[in-house]
């Protein structure tokens, strides 16, 4: 069974086609676990995934936009993405959440 120390996980870009987010990632072989750090006025633009997702929110606040609705999140509070569901946010504050994302065919937040 490993263990992780995050401060020893290198930060990277994980999704530049899609998201300004700044990741450390420990992915297993059905689930993946990233910190995201992003700068106020950052976020993704709106794209959709295969893989379900879960946003918890540790510091900040992140405008999550949906088609038709937007919603403002902040520390305390998660959101869930639903399969092939269009989304895409942008951070009103400097923001740190935890994003817990399925692996599909090896592929978690990191691109193909």
């Amino acid at each position: 069974m490993p263990f992780f120390d995050f401060n020893d996980i290198p930060e990277e870009l994980v999704t530049p086609e899609k998201s300004t987010a700044m990741a450390k990632l420990i992915t297993g072989t059905q689930v993946e676990l990233a910190i995201l750090r992003f700068n106020a006025g950052e976020g993704a633009k709106m794209h959709a995934h295969p893989q379900e997702q879960i946003v918890y929110m540790l510091k900040g606040r992140m405008k999550v936009m949906t088609e038709g609705s937007e919603t403002i999140i902040g520390p305390g509070e998660a959101a869930l993405f639903a399969p092939n569901v269009p989304h895409g946010t942008v951070m009103l504050d400097d923001v740190e959440c935890v994003s817990v994302k399925g692996v599909i065919g090896g592929l978690g937040h990191r691109p193909a």
